[in-house]
């Protein structure tokens, strides 16, 4: 080859240092499953049983109010041809594995208590956990909600955390996988990384692995978004917390409320929301950190046909809002959400999903050498495949409908 410069051994040396610094910071989308939604359950109300009882009281609202594939299919707005198929996956999902990720919560759905008591209800759920734990009962992804620091219960947010883990390792001997702890209300960066550093502590004093104590920033503070000095926020929280952070959570109500929304605004859908969302997005793209949007605050007053079809109305909307614009997680609160969250989720993965099956089998076609006209991007083939992914994780599409990758 014939070139006009002699050497660009330099240049290729420092292009290689700076695609190795950009892969450091922008490792790609985090790998394994996700679950599709984080249910809440304050730690005073929480019991070995309450996965099970949240999944039985939700089938019962479910068949009770949707008996036939016609109700569900009406009620969620869903193609006839394909509500019987969704309605039917949904009720097993319901039956089997109705809470895919838990969080015991010593927050804001727990409130504040007197240190004698919330040094009881931890004991509490640490014998809770353990039964459940013994008995194969524990949710894949599962964990506890610590108070803010911003709130002033630094405090009592790490006596809790440490009571709680202390404790179980003592009742178990181990940490049960899919473990998580959630951070709420970030406000500032330092706060993030005082938390991480106080999670090294406990991994050594306890024993534990380096590393194994991952968390959740929950992002509801308008100084998550766009901090003290003007800059985007995210940043800055997601380097302090030195590698521990695998998510971050939006906080509906605490958001619209700082950024001055009346009650009757503050939802999951209002375009001020669609905008935090989007930087949370935009910044964390590509870095590994998963992302999940908020809850509902609508629940059934009672059992009666209106409150429940309300219930279902509003929140499979919040659903539907969420997913078609890439958050595919959220959390609930009622047992009522469930089939309004699995309908929604498996209804919108399983729309359309020959088509999506027979483009990602045409790519790979196209992509082996046998020309059959198909112009997807490769980007967009990754997003199709994803897609089908998380439709078989969460039980919507059946593992064997997948394209084979050979």
């Amino acid at each position: 080859m014939n070139l006009s410069v002699a050497s660009i051994d330099d240049l290729s040396d420092r292009i290689t240092a700076v695609s190795a610094a950009h892969g450091e910071q922008f490792p790609g989308p985090a790998e394994g499953r996700q679950p599709v939604h984080t249910v809440y359950v304050p730690a005073d109300r929480f019991s070995r049983t309450t996965p099970a009882d949240f999944g039985k009281e939700a089938l019962r609202l479910f068949n009770n109010h949707t008996p036939g594939a016609g109700s569900f299919g009406s009620m969620f707005g869903i193609d006839p041809e394909l509500a019987g198929t969704v309605r039917e996956r949904v009720a097993a999902k319901l039956a089997a594995d109705p809470i895919e990720d838990l969080r015991i919560d010593f927050e804001d759905g727990y409130g504040a208590r007197s240190d004698a008591e919330e040094d009881d209800h931890v004991m509490q759920v640490v014998e809770a956990v353990a039964a459940a734990y013994q008995v194969k009962e524990l949710p894949h992804f599962w964990g506890i909600r610590v108070k803010s620091f911003a709130d002033g219960g630094h405090e009592r947010s790490l006596r809790t955390l440490d009571g709680f883990l202390t404790s179980l390792r003592d009742r178990l001997g181990r940490l049960p996988g899919g473990f998580v702890i959630t951070f709420p209300k970030v406000v500032m960066p330092e706060h993030v990384g005082i938390f991480a550093e106080y999670l090294d502590r406990l991994e050594t004093s306890l024993g534990l692995p380096n590393g194994i104590l991952r968390f959740e920033v929950q992002v509801e503070t308008t100084e998550a978004i766009i901090n003290h000095r003007g800059e985007i926020g995210l940043r800055a929280i997601v380097e302090a917390g030195a590698g521990r952070i695998s998510a971050a959570h939006f906080g509906v109500f605490d958001y619209t409320a700082a950024v001055g929304l009346p009650p009757e605004q503050q939802r999951l859908d209002h375009p001020a929301c669609d905008f935090a969302r989007h930087v949370m997005q935009v910044t964390l793209a590509g870095t590994g950190i998963r992302l999940s949007d908020g809850s509902s605050n609508v629940v059934p007053r009672n059992d009666g046909s209106d409150e429940v079809n309300r219930t279902w109305h509003v929140h499979s909307a919040q659903v539907k809002h969420s997913l078609k614009n890439g958050f595919y997680q959220g959390w609930d609160m009622h047992p009522a959400h469930l089939p309004s969250r699995y309908a929604t989720v498996y209804s919108f993965h399983l729309t359309d999903v020959d088509d999506v099956i027979g483009r990602v089998r045409a790519w790979r076609e196209q992509a082996a050498g046998q020309p059959n006209g198909v112009l997807d991007e490769p980007a967009t083939i990754k997003a199709l495949t994803a897609r089908l992914q998380r439709a078989v994780d969460c039980g919507a599409l059946d593992p064997t409908a997948l394209p084979s990758t050979t």
